[in-house]
């Protein structure tokens, strides 16, 4: 029986590929009266999972949706994601790849995005619907379920997911799609799996489908009543404290921000996401909390008798594991667009945008200023974290490399601090630096002044490694005046794990400099090994000692394979940078660095920079207890003295509701 069409009106015969195309096309966003392309290009691998049919239609479309060829999957998705939040989630990209492999190269990223509530469109490749083929290359078999694929593993860590198996699908999906993506409140990772028989099937689509589409990114307004008891919380608490996070960047309320801060006295921490949320500061400006934040700012939490968190998930490194409130009177009150966030530590919440609730907050509390004795106390600590730190990041003061007896000897000179101290003097507003996992974003939380227009860009909700130089290509996509600086901060560590898209970024010209602290190994995991274990082991990048292979230790009998503590590994990061297509230099002291900086500054293409630094030489620590458990029982004698500094720290630990 022939199947009936609706009557569509006019019609244009497409496959399912060239109308996904012709739709991402025609979307736009407008947000306070600005309109903007929604998603201005794709990226992507081509497989035999979607080159005949999403790949066909990308090369006929090319002029309205431009194809950025990548070498990975995850990076092309990081660039997407890291687009996204430079853009304030005011635009997104598309990223396409195979089935198998190719699609779950991208489950990490999607993760990454659904966390950080950064909205990026998906269309990985999937097995053939009609199956008349039989099991096809990349395709999982699974006993139980012949309609299950890889993509699946999507399903979890995306905010929307759909499998296409009919052509007329995607007129609910694709809107259903986009309505998630331009959703604050909402957004993250969309995935709509396309089988590659699917993508070519060809379907009268309604021409009006195809016609511009304009999603509106909506301000949620405050309500009055939760205003006002927030505002009288305030005034009747003796020890305020705003935390900042990223809500306040996406919102752009900054000027709010200041307002009150400045108005009130109201002292302003900031998580990793925050960071920036302040562009000039006051003697009220805190700057970081939480594990990697000043010390300083760690007692006045711990003082606070009100906590007033803004457009933050309060993670465990903003709180310490539920350490760090200790006034034993401690309230909490909120502003966010998400619920499941605004009432963390039973928060009275205000659910709206930060921007507008920030307005009327400030009417709320006209007149209104923190008590004097706030207000000195506040001041003293900021004025002793300024003068720590920057004796701490200072470049220009030898290091002593003999207080640090557990350091082998290298060619060193600076400490990772004393690296971001030279970043510090060379940026200029309008640059970024971005980092993610490791210790580089920890010290740039601690460091980095971004401040007057130098901005930060840092992905700690997943902390996931590998994001940074994809990120580099995404945040410089969203900034093309290229006079502003993009900066990536990783260590050598993170260099290892994932290089390739410097290709893509020499491939596209793009202008950005990666610096990379060679400092031989995961360092910040090993300090944290020492921290929660008491002894270092598999973090430092070192050859293995001589004696019997793995192999051959395993399959003798009481045979022992040496362990991985021999010389550091030799290895030549500016030759593999070269080979990639990047312009590098290694710089060992203060002045190299600068001359690096200084010279590549107006760079056409990528730039590495490559510093040895000090392993084990750490910035101020934050003081700030982590919930991280050490072995309850081991054989090892260290392990006993850790296991009850940690069972200390569990007394601290609070929990609200």
């Amino acid at each position: 029986m022939a199947q009936i069409q609706p009557n569509y009106g006019k019609t244009e015969r497409l496959t399912v590929g060239q109308a996904v195309v012709r739709y991402i096309a025609a979307q736009y966003t407008i947000s306070d009266g600005v309109k903007r392309r929604f998603i201005p290009a794709a990226f992507g691998i081509f497989g035999h999972g979607n080159v005949a049919g999403l790949g066909q239609a990308l090369d006929q479309y090319n002029d309205i949706l431009p194809f950025v060829q990548g070498r990975n999957e995850q990076g092309l998705a990081h660039a997407a994601i890291a687009f996204a939040k430079a853009s304030n989630r005011k635009q997104a990209m598309v990223v396409t790849a195979s089935i198998g492999p190719g699609a779950l190269n991208m489950v990490t990223a999607a993760g990454l995005a659904t966390v950080n509530h950064l909205p990026v469109l998906l269309l990985p490749g999937d097995s053939y619907t009609t199956r008349r083929q039989g099991p096809v290359l990349q395709q999982l078999e699974h006993p139980l379920g012949p309609d299950i694929s890889v993509n699946d593993a999507f399903r979890p860590v995306a905010k929307f997911f759909d499998r296409i198996t009919r052509p007329e699908q995607l007129l609910y999906s694709l809107p259903a799609a986009f309505r998630v993506l331009a959703n604050p409140v909402e957004t993250g990772a969309v995935v709509i799996s396309l089988p590659q028989d699917i993508q070519s099937h060809a379907f009268d689509f309604p021409s009006s489908f195809f016609e511009e589409k304009v999603w509106k990114i909506r301000r949620a307004i405050p309500d009055a009543e939760d205003i006002s008891e927030v505002a009288r919380m305030i005034k009747n608490a003796k020890k305020p404290l705003i935390i900042a996070g990223g809500g306040v960047i996406y919102s752009g309320a900054t000027p709010e921000l200041e307002t009150l801060a400045q108005s009130t006295g109201f002292p302003v921490a900031e998580t990793f996401g925050g960071k920036g949320a302040i562009q000039n500061p006051g003697a009220w400006h805190l700057m970081g909390l939480g594990l990697e934040g000043s010390p300083e700012t760690n007692k006045l939490v711990a003082e606070a008798d009100l906590i007033l968190s803004i457009g933050t998930r309060l993670t465990d490194f903003a709180t310490g594991s539920q350490s760090m409130f200790q006034n034993p009177d401690v309230k909490f009150a909120s502003i966010n667009i998400t619920e499941h966030d605004a009432i963390k530590q039973g928060a009275t919440a205000i659910l709206a945008d930060a921007k507008l609730s920030l307005v009327e907050l400030n009417a709320a509390l006209a007149g209104h200023k923190v008590t004097s004795d706030w207000s000195a106390k506040i001041a003293a600590s900021t004025e002793r974290w300024a003068a720590t730190l920057a004796a701490a990041i200072n470049p220009d003061t030898l290091f002593d490399k003999s207080t640090l007896p557990d350091s082998p000897v290298t060619n060193a000179v600076l400490t990772q601090g004393q690296l971001i101290g030279v970043m510090n003097e060379h940026a200029k507003p309008g640059d970024v630096v971005i980092a993610a996992a490791g210790g580089a974003p920890g010290d740039i939380q601690k460091a980095w002044d971004a401040t007057k227009g130098r901005f930060v860009h840092l992905e700690f909700g997943f902390s996931c490694m590998g994001y940074e130089i994809p990120a580099g290509i995404g945040v410089r996509l969203a900034t093309p005046d290229t006079s502003k600086r993009v900066m990536v901060f990783i260590g050598d560590g993170t260099f290892l794990m994932a290089p390739s898209e410097l290709v893509t970024a020499a491939q596209e010209g793009i202008p950005m400099t990666v610096v990379v602290s060679e400092n031989h190994g995961y360092q910040v995991i090993r300090r944290l090994q020492m921290w929660r274990v008491g002894h270092h082991f598999g973090n430092e990048f070192r050859y293995r000692q001589d004696g019997p292979s793995v192999s051959e230790a395993g399959s003798k009998s009481g045979a022992t394979a040496p362990r991985l503590e021999g010389d550091y590994l030799d290895l030549d990061f500016i030759k593999m940078s070269e080979g990639m297509g990047a312009q590098a230099i290694y710089a060992t002291t203060a002045d190299e660095f600068r001359k690096a900086l200084n010279d590549t500054r107006s760079a056409k293409g990528p730039v590495v920079i490559v510093v040895p630094t000090i392993q084990h030489a750490n910035l101020p620590a934050s003081n700030v207890w982590w919930d991280v458990a050490p072995a309850e029982v081991a054989t090892q004698p260290w392990v006993e003295g850790v296991r009850k500094e940690y069972e200390d720290g569990l007394k601290t630990q609070r929990w609200f509701s």
